[in-house]
Formats: C-alpha cells, structure tokens, sequence
C-alpha cells in the first residue's frame, strides 16, 4: 500500500501483515504520529479528546487494519494496573450471589475491567486463603458477596450484605426494615396471624439483620411471633433441602400455622414440597413467602410471592463503587468521606403463594355443595 501522506513508515498490507498484531510503536511510525497521540486515542483517555476528530479516525481506522493489540502485561507494569477485581462468593449457583454476580459482572465489562471470582462457602480458612491469592495475582479491588472480612485488604474494597464494616469498607445493603414490613404487613391485610418463619444459615451475614427486622416489624404491627413456629436453615448446601427438611421439622411440632416466611426464594421452594407431600396446599391451606426474587422464583406451581433484592442492582453499584474508589486512589476514604455503606430499597413481588387464610374453608365448602 502506499504510505499515509502524513505517516514516517509504510506498513505492507498483505494477508500475512494484517493477521500479525502490530505494537503501538510501529502504528504510531506508520501514521506519523507521537505513540502518546495514538496511546490516548485507543485508549480512550479524556486528553483525546484535544486530538482532531478526522486524526481520531485515522488512527481507530489503521489500528483494526492491522490487528493492533494492546500489551495488557506491559501496560499494567508500566501504570502499575492489573484492571482486575478480585470478588468473593459464598457458591456460584442459582440465587442470591449468582444475580449479585451478574450485576457486578455488566458493570465491570463496561469499564473494560477484567474479574477473578472464587466461592469460599464460608469457610474461614479459605477466605483468607483466597484473600492472599487474590492480592497475589495483583487485583486493584475487591468485592465479596456474603462473606466476612475480618479486616480491610490493601486494596480498594466493597462489600455487599457485610453487615460488618471495618474502616475503608462501604458496604451495599437491604433496607431490612422495610423489607420485614412489606411481607409481614402484606400476610396481617390476607387474615394471617399464625405465621411460621424459617431463619438463614447461621454462616450467613443477612440471617441476623433479617431477623431482627422481622421481629421489630412484628411488634409494630402487632403480630405475635411463636417460639414454636421458628426454625432455622441447617447446612451450606445452596438447594433447596435446607428449605424442605427445615418445613418438616415446622410440621413434626403439630402447631398449626396458616403462613410460612422463608429466608430465601431456594429454601422456600423446597418449602412448598415439604407442605404437599404432608398434604397441604399452597396456597389453599399454608401461603408461602420468599426473599429475593430468583429468576425461577415467578414460574414456580404457584408462582412465589416474595420480597425481591434488587440483586443485579446492588452488584453494579458494588461494581460501580469500587471503581470509583481506585479512581479516587482512596482519597475520599483516607478522609473519612467515603460512605461506610449504601442501602438500597425492596419491593413485594406478590404471585400465587399467597393468600386469604379462609381460602381454604371456602373452596372445601363449594365443592361439598356441589
């Protein structure tokens, strides 16, 4: 081809030439310009935009010609950047920390930042020992899903559901307040008063704040709460038998309730099993309440009511926090400025799992009528 009138150096553009990626150095050579234009330009950098628009184009123009490649290693030793945040997980399965994933996952592809996920299922050990791999493979943040840090890394760090914040940390959280509100609130207006509740793993960091909110909206809403009518998810797996071999355990006691509220969509699915296998119908004899709006929670046989997470919200702005923090360099948390968290608002998602207690009574009577 023939040279760029404004270019120092020819490129041949044969097949061969244009499969084999060029360095910033030749490109800048061919289009005779300085590699700091070029750099600017490809890289997007808010001083490209003093660059002539129609130079802009010759250069974005040249760079897809002949398979310009970025040196990502090179890039990251000279700036001192990895672009790439660490984020931490409890499992990577159908639920909570896969929809927070997602969320975190749009965002950071946005700000062409790369991610290395590991899940820990809460085991102590392997948080720590994933925290130093993590900061071994020279990540610039971190974000951890559900998990206790016991202390702030040397890195820019957002946690989301913590409930637990050393100093440097901003947490995204649930406004559990309101969330405990809008599905006890919404049982009281059917008729239910008594109501059973299945409590979250101990392991897990929303299963204490949850509770606590439930047991503050009862009282305000004069709703009396059963010692009996308690349990709790036992075991990590991340199915729905915690929910299923808990609901059993609800029956065995013989007391009678006409509403469950579960800690989450995957425990009240299995739920729901458990209560027709004992020959109760959802929701005609018990209605059956979730937490966290999962994908599969609106085609479940019924449909599930639950109070849904902004989940893939609170994971982009996880995202979008962390990356504002390594943009600051800190600054605003070294003085004291940076929020120690962010909380975001639920919303009651209200399907067929629920309703009027007398249902029940009703539909038997109809039928015997008939």
């Amino acid at each position: 081809m023939k040279p760029d009138k404004n270019s120092g150096k020819a490129l041949n553009n044969t097949e061969d030439e244009a499969a084999k990626p060029v360095g910033l150095k030749v490109l800048a050579e061919h289009l005779g310009l300085s590699i700091t234009a070029v750099s600017r330009v490809l890289n997007g950098t808010p001083a490209a935009k003093s660059i002539p628009p129609r130079t802009q184009q010759r250069i974005l123009e040249a760079a897809r010609q002949f398979n310009y490649r970025p040196n990502i290693f090179a890039r990251s030793l000279r700036n001192r950047r990895s672009s790439t945040i660490g984020v931490m997980v409890p499992e990577v399965s159908e639920g909570y920390a896969t929809a927070v994933l997602s969320g975190i996952e749009q965002q950071l592809l946005e700000e062409d930042y790369f991610y290395l996920v590991v899940s820990h299922h809460h085991r102590n050990e392997l948080i720590e020992k994933y925290q130093q791999l993590l900061m071994a493979r020279s990540i610039e943040g971190l974000i951890a899903v559900d998990t206790l840090l016991p202390e702030k890394l040397q890195v820019s760090t957002v946690t989301v559901s913590g409930h637990h914040e050393p100093e440097g940390i901003t947490n995204i959280v649930l406004n559990h307040g309101k969330a405990a509100i809008l599905a006890l609130e919404h049982l009281k207006k059917l008729g239910h008063k008594r109501i059973a509740f299945i409590k979250g793993q101990r392991f897990s960091s929303d299963t204490a704040a949850r509770w606590n909110a439930i047991q503050s909206a009862a009282s305000r809403l004069s709703l009396p709460i059963s010692p009996a009518l308690i349990t709790q998810l036992e075991g990590d797996l991340p199915t729905h038998e915690p929910g299923y071999i808990a609901t059993q355990k609800l029956l065995a006691t013989g007391h009678r309730f006409t509403a469950l509220f579960s800690f989450n969509d995957i425990s009240a699915i299995g739920a729901i099993r458990a209560l027709r296998e004992a020959g109760l119908g959802v929701p005609e004899d018990v209605s059956v309440v979730g937490f966290d709006d999962v994908q599969s929670a609106a085609y479940q046989n019924p449909a599930l009511t639950t109070v849904r997470q902004p989940l893939q919200k609170m994971g982009g702005l996880a995202a979008k926090t962390v990356l504002q923090m390594i943009k600051d360099n800190n600054e605003t948390a070294a003085k004291g400025q940076r929020p120690g968290r962010l909380i975001v608002d639920p919303e009651l998602v209200v399907r067929d799992s629920t309703a009027r207690p007398a249902l029940a009574r009703t539909i038997r009577s109809s039928a015997k009528a008939n």
